[in-house]
């Protein structure tokens, strides 16, 4: 199985006079792992479905392992993918399954037979043969689909919303399994989710897409920790807006003055002034009332397990805040005082 990389230069999709995605251009280097992360009718899905050739570009150049395969059917692309239905034969059994596309192929059935093993044992379904659809849990069937995917030894691997049926315990375990067939295999993936925590498991890199264009793409990391505007900040996960005042101190950090609290922090090339500010639920520190920070009352409390998650009044307006101490948990209508860690706050330009 040879992995390929893919290029997309200035594509875009229309439906009439609507645009599914507009002068989408980005690269996704052999053997790595790419999510398109967005929200409903972004545009994700259509960008799959474009690499795929399922749908003719309007404009713009598709090209996979340098080749330009603009026009090229979809049959004849080397490309599977994975859907979120996952699509599988209900009247024949696992092996039938994974085999069918080999099968079509007329490749010879011995041939077809240990190459539908050999994608089963890679899924870990080794022995799963005789089984129906219908005898298997729904993280079964995620596998079997990425096996009949597999079989075909694609140079591109496509998924799309492959988790999305599965509850949440499972959708965890299936993420990691997924992560961890593409590092082994070398695989070139692209991963379309509209959950967070999904994209930041599983990629190397992450486009952030926004009504049919890219709003940021790099690293999980870096998308968490130094989102562009206020729409990456609050899709990487959540982030209470609020507005502040930056002063420059030098050529790297700046000054931030949020109400009465002050921090030093990168200001990230922005202008002296009033700015943005994205702060992570995280680094917001609860403290005993004491005149030194923001002040707060406790509107709401809940309690989710490994964490007590807080809404919190202020002069800011209400903060959502996330605090590890659930053996001490505040009751609604404590007042307390609030300061900030410099880690999870993030200055942004104003929109």
């Amino acid at each position: 199985m040879k992995a390929s990389s893919i290029e997309l230069r200035n594509l875009s999709k229309r439906y009439g006079n609507v645009a599914a995605i507009h002068d989408i251009s980005f690269t996704v280097a052999a053997g790595t792992l790419l999510t398109l992360l967005g929200p409903s009718g972004c545009g994700k899905t259509t960008t799959l479905r474009l690499i795929a050739g399922l749908e003719p570009p309007s404009s713009g150049t598709v090209l996979i392992g340098g080749v330009d395969v603009t026009q090229t059917p979809a049959s004849e692309r080397d490309v599977s993918m994975v859907f979120q239905s996952y699509a599988l034969f209900p009247h024949m059994n696992v092996i039938e399954n994974v085999g069918y596309g080999l099968s079509v192929a007329q490749i010879p059935k011995a041939q077809v037979h240990d190459k539908a093993h050999a994608a089963l044992a890679a899924v870990g379904l080794t022995g799963f043969d005789a089984r129906l659809p219908s005898e298997l849990s729904g993280g079964q069937q995620q596998r079997v689909a990425v096996a009949r995917a597999l079989v075909l030894e694609p140079s591109v691997l496509l998924f799309d919303e492959p988790l999305s049926n599965l509850d949440a315990r499972l959708r965890r375990q299936m993420r990691e399994d997924i992560r961890d067939l593409q590092r082994r295999l070398s695989l070139t993936v692209v991963y379309v989710t509209h959950d967070q925590a999904e994209a930041m498991a599983v990629s190397d890199r992450i486009i952030v897409m926004n009504q049919a264009t890219i709003a940021q793409q790099g690293s999980p990391r870096e998308l968490y920790e130094h989102p562009h505007d206020i729409f990456v900040a609050a899709f990487m996960g959540d982030a209470n807006r609020v507005r502040g005042t930056l002063r420059r101190v030098d050529e790297r950090m700046g000054e931030l003055e949020i109400g009465p609290l002050s921090l030093e922090i990168e200001h990230r090339g922005l202008p002296q002034g009033t700015v943005d500010v994205a702060i992570r639920p995280e680094a917001v520190e609860i403290g005993a009332p004491n005149g030194k920070g923001l002040p707060g009352t406790v509107r709401k409390a809940t309690y989710v397990g490994g964490m007590m998650e807080y809404t919190i009044a202020t002069e800011l307006g209400e903060l959502f805040v996330v605090n590890l101490a659930v053996d001490r948990p505040l009751a609604p209508g404590s007042v307390v005082s609030l300061t900030l860690a410099a880690h999870g706050v993030v200055p942004i330009a104003t929109s």
